[in-house]
């Protein structure tokens, strides 16, 4: 059933009152339905915000040049201005996948600056979030990967910039795209790599008619992301109460944390392996940490404090390093604080003459209540 006006309505109608809105249109049916119904909602307005269709070429096939064409004269006959940006330089030999979506969306944020927009508009489907939702199962995901894609969510890559991703047809099937598209008698390109099973998510794509006979369709995934996402707004909120109760200075300021080890461990294991998890990634600034690395290095605090309460007056001690920040056991707290620099620089030396004085104090920079 093709995706009528009033519905195109409810998918757009919070953008209404924005100055400009960019819209990734790669000329794919998914795109192509984005961009035709963005218009259709757009004329129904009386003071609409600006539409600008952005077509990035990544180089990677010899149609992309003649699609992006395409998608402009589609553009110009529905009065949305369109722009065409390229990928250029060098393409990486491993990791293509993720390089050209990473530099999609850089293109995205720019064409966004330059235009004064504040949100981007990407046709993610239904369809795109089970296949998401599902290579994230394979992965042995936890439970934020499985809440899937968000509506709305920061742009990943917008150089300081706040810029809002917008999947406004996240809840819609592909195929209800398709029926639009040709209800409306606008033909579409066929990008060959949706198909390519040298790629992972070609590969799940083409099993979802096997596993949705068997009762897990897109639909059905989608549903669990959603309760999934109910399950993880209430680990958030218990999280921050933790935060709250057992480390409410502002640590990342402060350079090293120290949450009392007996309380910590009368969390329950999800939230304080968050708060670890949070901790490390924070002080060490080394970026997201690796659940199953997290999960090993939260198994070795556990076993150090458990091993404290047998093996006192002499507790046993626990000291590993993750993703730039080092993680100790001692004193009755866990400590997490900056890992020292490589040895060898000058900077590695004054860090560890740092560190070695932080030690040796009997209250670290930011001592955490206990309960």
């Amino acid at each position: 059933m093709p995706v009528s006006a009033e519905e195109a309505e409810r998918l757009f109608g919070l953008l209404s009152r924005e100055k400009a809105l960019v819209l990734a249109v790669s000329g794919g049916p998914d795109s192509t339905a984005l961009m035709m119904l963005a218009a259709r909602w757009q004329k129904s307005l009386k003071q609409p915000p600006k539409l600008i269709s952005v077509t990035i070429d990544h180089g990677l096939r010899a149609e992309s040049k003649a699609e992006a064409t395409a998608v402009r004269k589609l553009s110009q006959s529905l009065g949305i201005e369109h722009r065409i940006l390229r990928w250029t330089g060098s393409k990486p030999k491993t990791g293509l996948p993720e390089a050209a979506r990473n530099a999609r969306y850089r293109l995205l944020a720019e064409a966004a600056h330059k235009a004064g927009a504040g949100h981007v508009l990407t046709a993610h489907t239904l369809d795109d979030q089970g296949e998401t939702i599902l290579i994230r199962l394979t992965r042995g995901s936890g439970v934020a990967g499985l809440t899937g894609m968000k509506l709305a969510s920061m742009m990943p890559v917008a150089n300081g910039r706040r810029l809002i991703l917008v999947r406004p047809l996240l809840g819609i099937a592909k195929t209800r795209l398709i029926a639009t598209l040709k209800a409306a008698n606008i033909t579409y390109a066929d990008d060959p790599t949706n198909s390519d099973p040298v790629f992972t998510r070609a590969r799940l794509r083409a099993s979802m008619p096997v596993l949705a006979r068997e009762g897990l369709s897109a639909e059905r995934l989608g549903l669990l992301g959603r309760r999934v996402g109910r399950i993880e707004a209430a680990l958030y909120e218990t999280l921050r109460a933790a935060f709250r109760l057992l480390a409410p200075t502002p640590w990342p300021l402060a350079g090293a944390v120290a949450v009392d080890a007996d309380a910590f461990s009368r969390l329950p294991d999800e939230i304080a392996l968050r708060m670890l998890g949070r901790l490390v990634g924070a002080i060490g600034k080394e970026g997201a940490v690796e659940l199953a690395k997290l999960e090993n290095l939260y198994d070795g605090v556990v076993a150090a404090i458990e091993a404290s309460w047998i093996a006192s007056p002499q507790p046993a001690r626990f000291r590993r390093s993750l993703a730039g920040a080092v993680v100790a056991v001692r004193d009755g707290q866990v400590l997490v604080e900056k890992a020292p620099a490589r040895r060898g620089s000058q900077k590695g030396r004054s860090n560890r003459r740092i560190s070695a004085l932080t030690t040796r104090k009997t209250r670290p920079v930011a001592r955490a209540g206990s309960r």
